[in-house]
């Protein structure tokens, strides 16, 4: 009897979670799947039809809002690392006891709403805030302007996403023996070989972690492109709460919803392939 309760207990311990994740994802997503593939309206009602063109119909009439989209990901995403990584590579580094305070105040304007944040964001890329108003019509021509453009949006996405390239970056390179970087110099290594040969394959799970997580919730944002943005900057995440929220097009919306999220797969189980998972974690163990 102990043994069988034993062999249960694994599974006891997951029922909680398992439940949440049936009650909160599962069976939403299996009632998008079959409302993705209705016909129909609000006002007459929706009708299941195995309407596969619903699919067809949205890739034809949003694909570029779908490339926009990658695209905008794609860009953000190489900003977060260009950021993020000196600053948790300093911290991890060079910030010795304050390591905690440093991390704290990277974070702290992230406890603000990030509607209230990209808001902020649009005030100060505004044609007359604190950085273009003084240099408008003195080291930039009268008529220069972010707000509107792919620039501003792809700024505030960079911004609002940093910290999810942050935190897994700082941890992987935390966890970094400082023993092995030692003996490097020891071997008479320079700065930079103990850094592309030690320091940055040790840390490339973190990297690996990081643009998973940005590149996902990126790629799919539509207040960026909604606050900073112009009608030219539309991502798909617009379109998708316009047939929602405004044409009340629940199909065409469910289904762009679930074509998003398998290009975002595909996308990842390449990034995976090409980078491979098992030389970075090969890497992170030599």
């Amino acid at each position: 009897m102990a043994r069988g309760r034993g062999r249960l207990a694994p599974y006891l311990m997951i029922l909680p979670s398992g439940l949440w994740m049936a009650a909160f994802f599962l069976v939403p997503m299996v009632l998008m799947v079959s409302l993705s593939l209705q016909t129909g309206n609000l006002i007459d009602g929706f009708r299941q039809t195995l309407h596969w063109q619903n699919y067809l119909d949205g890739i034809d009439t949003y694909g570029d809002k779908f490339v926009r989209s990658l695209w905008y990901g794609f860009l953000a995403t190489v900003l977060c690392i260009a950021i993020a990584y000196p600053a948790a590579y300093w911290i991890a580094f060079r910030g010795g006891r304050h390591k905690s305070t440093y991390l704290f105040l990277l974070l702290l304007p992230y406890f603000v709403s990030f509607i209230l944040r990209t808001v902020s964001w649009k005030l100060v890329l505004t044609d007359n805030g604190p950085i273009l108003g003084p240099l408008r019509g003195t080291v930039l021509p009268d008529d220069f302007h972010i707000l509107d453009t792919g620039v501003a949006v792809v700024s505030g996405l960079t911004y609002n996403f940093l910290p999810f390239m942050v935190l897994p970056i700082y941890v992987a390179l935390e966890r970094i023996d400082h023993r092995v970087v030692e003996a490097a110099y020891d071997l008479y290594a320079s700065r930079l070989q103990a850094f592309t040969r030690v320091i940055l394959p040790l840390s490339l799970p973190g990297v690996f972690a990081g643009v998973i997580m940005t590149f996902v919730p990126v790629s799919s944002d539509y207040v960026n492109a909604e606050v900073l943005g112009g009608p030219q900057n539309t991502m798909i995440g617009n379109v998708i709460q316009t047939e929602y929220f405004n044409n009340s097009a629940y199909p065409m919306a469910s289904a762009l919803s679930f074509s998003l999220m398998a290009i975002l797969l595909v996308g990842i189980f390449a990034y995976a392939r090409t980078l491979g998972t098992e030389d970075v974690l090969e890497a992170a163990g030599r």
